[in-house]
């Protein structure tokens, strides 16, 4: 049974997730994790379909990687260094100061905070880390980019959890009582189809929660505006800005 606060968003669509989700950059996971002397063992929080856990995978000797929906999880590529398990950030059963680093990517705004870092400073060694990784609405032209500002303050607005402002924020305002590390903005490009950029917005938990109160989905009102501001290319590069809060055990 999942602890009272905990929400669970993602589970009803893991496997559009794994397939239309924005890939972290590798140099960006290497640069985070060369905040540790010691990359022995990391723990990859909310890993969702292990997206982030394959890149740590390479400059740690071992992932373990959690998620409460075990659809998620079932999503996630094999690997011989991740180990995934389904649990609740907020309550695991991690052995007393474990790990070297603990990592969360765009999960940590849903969490019970409280409860969370009480955990996290619970298996995190003496000289441990912590990165709460998160990225926010992606930019791809100014006409795509009209379109789609309507479509997440207008149309999908009032369906987000009031945890998203910690995303419109960059996390500047979210909860964090470590040892504060700066790390620098970052960003992640990719190039996407028409079609992949429509199947990401449909993974936003506020479409989801549009389509069962309205027993529509929102992204209909908007295909074909898309579709104008998109124009003949077949694929267009977007960025999606990242932002990053770290910091030390004991802070």
């Amino acid at each position: 049974m999942l602890p009272a606060k905990v929400k669970d968003l993602f589970s009803g669509h893991a496997k559009d997730y794994a397939e239309f989700r924005p890939k972290y950059p590798d140099a960006f996971v290497k640069s985070v994790s060369r905040l540790v002397k010691y990359r022995g063992v990391v723990w990859d929080c909310a890993c969702g379909n292990g997206q982030l856990s394959l890149s740590l995978a390479r400059h740690f000797q071992l992932v373990l990687a959690s998620d409460i929906s075990e659809k998620q999880v079932a999503a996630a590529p094999g690997h011989k260094g991740i180990l995934y398990s389904v649990q609740p950030a907020e309550q695991t059963d991690f052995p007393d100061e474990f790990f070297d680093m603990v990592v969360v990517g765009q999960a940590i705004h849903w969490f019970d905070h409280e409860a969370f870092y009480r955990e996290a400073n619970r298996v995190m060694g003496p000289n441990a880390v912590i990165v709460a990784i998160g990225y926010g609405l992606m930019r791809i032209s100014p006409e795509v980019d009209a379109v789609l500002d309507h479509f997440y303050k207008n149309i999908t607005g009032p369906y987000w959890e009031p945890e998203r402002k910690y995303i419109d924020e960059g996390y500047k305002t979210l909860p964090f009582p470590f040892e504060p590390i700066e790390v620098p903005a970052f960003e992640m490009p990719c190039k996407w189809t028409f079609a992949q950029m429509m199947g990401y917005l449909n993974t936003w938990s506020a479409v989801k929660r549009y389509e069962q109160e309205n027993g529509m989905n929102p992204l209909s009102l908007v295909a074909t505006d898309f579709e104008k501001a998109w124009g003949r290319e077949e694929i267009r590069r977007m960025v999606f800005p990242g932002f990053v809060r770290a910091g030390r055990k004991g802070g």
